[in-house]
């Protein structure tokens, strides 16, 4: 491939991996994970709500990986209340699962821009093999889209498996019980999606500028090719 249409393809992926950085960066920080409603159990039982009746006790929640807001119904009206993961809630949620989050995302962060320098000095600069060749871009973007993928799954499994939601919803109620209705990942969470998907895109674009998927090559030597080879 032409050494212009290299550069092209390089300068795109690191563009793009530099706007993963950004956009993970600004979804760490807000509440846009996720958003549902809850439902006031103990009140719905008491009157025995069915139909329309049953909505003056659902309720609505939304929350990140830091803070997030609730709105308790429970047949009066209701109860705005806002809270923070750090410190209130740690002896509630799956403090370990939450905390790795927060790390991934932002080793995420600091990999997309390494990946983004790379890429950058490979469409400019002068590359010498291993790392700061084809294998250092095939590495970060690798490393890049192992940490977007335990982010998604490490995630889905604080919700899913471990109810983070109803954990919330409970905390210091004694008098009603709270059970997740409805809920569904949002804007942070598919962007954290997106950019795996972008780190993805970029390997298949290292490939078609022309380089080989590390350990693919042929174990034939050049033998006259010095010490230190250029990749171009």
């Amino acid at each position: 491939m032409p050494k212009l249409q290299k550069k092209v393809l390089f300068c795109m992926a690191g563009i793009l991996s530099f706007a993963c950085a950004l956009g993970i960066a600004g979804a760490l920080g807000k509440q846009l994970w996720i958003k549902g409603t809850i439902l006031c159990k103990t009140g719905a039982m008491l009157v025995n709500a069915t139909g329309e009746e049953l909505q003056k006790f659902i309720g609505e929640i939304q929350y990140g990986l830091f803070y997030g807001e609730r709105v308790k119904q429970c047949g009066l009206g209701g109860r705005p209340t806002s809270f923070s993961f750090f410190p209130d809630l740690l002896n509630v949620i799956p403090a370990s699962i939450h905390v790795s989050i927060i790390i991934f995302s932002t080793m995420f962060i600091v990999f997309a821009l390494a990946g983004t320098g790379f890429f950058m000095f490979n469409a400019f600069g002068n590359p010498y093999e291993a790392l700061h060749g084809p294998v250092g871009l095939y590495l970060w973007s690798f490393v890049s889209c192992s940490c977007g993928c335990l982010i998604l799954i490490l995630f889905s499994s604080e919700v899913k498996m471990h109810s983070l939601s109803e954990k919330i919803a409970n905390y210091k109620e004694g008098a009603f019980t709270f059970k997740t209705h409805t809920e569904h990942f949002q804007t942070s969470y598919w962007i954290i999606l997106f950019c795996t998907a972008v780190h993805v895109f970029n390997v298949f674009l290292i490939r078609f500028a022309g380089f080989h998927f590390p350990f693919s090559k042929s174990k034939e030597l050049d033998t006259t090719t010095g010490a230190i080879d250029l990749m171009y």
